[in-house]
């Protein structure tokens, strides 16, 4: 079997035998802790990445492929070229930059990108959902999986928890960053605004949270559920520094963004970026519909999908 392995310098082509493939895509990405892939490697991962998103909750018929499609390149850009992190997981996190995600339904999306990041075995994918797996649907803590930092089941908390970390980082003399991804939906949950109000009053300045904004939630557009008016101008009324991503669905744009955001850090306030995204992003039925937040594809759809995201790093 030919494998394509992503390195600084391109790609190489390697020839394995079945029984070494689970190892070699256990470790085929573990390079990019110290590495910075090329946008055409990144753009591979996250075709991958959908691929896996779409097995993992059609296998179990349950998940949230929608809006796990929609942060695809986000997350991916994330680990693979913004964050500063270490080679090793450990819960401290000193000495790294640190990511939170809120809305933890996107767990499949979350999933993908560690295990392709090199954080468990991506043939541990196969288990999500399942009973005593360790990729519950939302993601915990107590079965210690490596890169999981908060169990997010409920919406609402990320940001709560990602102050307190950006705070004690300050008071360890830690100049690292922490991360945080919501979706826009979730802001009608109202302890995050305690939090927005809180993140300025104490000049949480090491914090950048980034809002998915895809103007859809489970039960339809964010303006038929709750109409929130300008996102920005209510962070902009709280204090907080806000950018723009208006290709969320870009990689090269991600970056260029979060450069702009990581720059933006020490200064005061706390960062805001507005990622504008497509739910269902990559998978032409799924997108522009709010219907695919949280059903998953049969057969049909499936073999659809998959054939609109051709392998690019080896399915799990």
């Amino acid at each position: 079997m030919l494998i394509k392995c992503p390195t600084l310098l391109g790609f190489f082509i390697f020839r394995l035998l079945p029984t070494e493939l689970s190892d070699y895509l256990c470790i085929s990405l573990t390079l990019t802790h110290t590495m910075k892939p090329n946008t055409q490697q990144l753009n591979d991962l996250t075709i991958q990445v959908r691929r896996d998103i779409l097995r993992m909750v059609h296998a179990v018929n349950s998940g949230h492929p929608g809006g796990s499609l929609g942060c695809a390149e986000f997350i991916v850009a994330l680990y693979q070229s913004i964050m500063n992190k270490k080679d090793t997981f450990d819960m401290d996190g000193i000495g790294e930059d640190l990511f939170f995600l809120s809305n933890g339904h996107i767990s499949p999306v979350f999933y993908s990108v560690l295990a392709r990041s090199g954080y468990f075995p991506v043939a541990e994918l196969a288990t999500f959902r399942k009973i005593n797996s360790r990729l519950q649907g939302h993601p915990t803590t107590h079965d210690n999986l490596p890169g999981v930092r908060m169990a997010s089941g409920s919406l609402g908390q990320g940001l709560s928890v990602g102050i307190g970390a950006a705070l004690a980082k300050k008071l360890n003399g830690d100049k690292n960053l922490v991360y945080t991804l919501h979706g826009d939906g979730e802001l009608q949950e109202g302890q995050n605004w305690e939090a927005i109000m809180y993140a300025s009053a104490y000049k949480v300045d090491n914090l950048i949270a980034t809002i998915d904004l895809n103007g859809k939630q489970i039960d339809g557009s964010t303006d038929e559920v709750l109409p929130m008016g300008s996102i920005r101008a209510k962070f902009e009324s709280f204090d907080w520094d806000v950018l723009e991503i208006k290709e969320g669905n870009n990689i090269e744009a991600i970056i260029s963004g979060m450069q702009e955001a990581k720059s933006r850090t020490g200064n005061g306030k706390p960062v805001c970026v507005l990622l504008h995204t497509e739910m269902g992003n990559g998978v032409d039925y799924m997108m522009f519909s709010h219907a695919w937040h949280g059903k998953a594809p049969n057969d049909a759809q499936l073999e659809t999908a998959l054939a609109q995201n051709p392998e690019t790093l080896g399915d799990y």
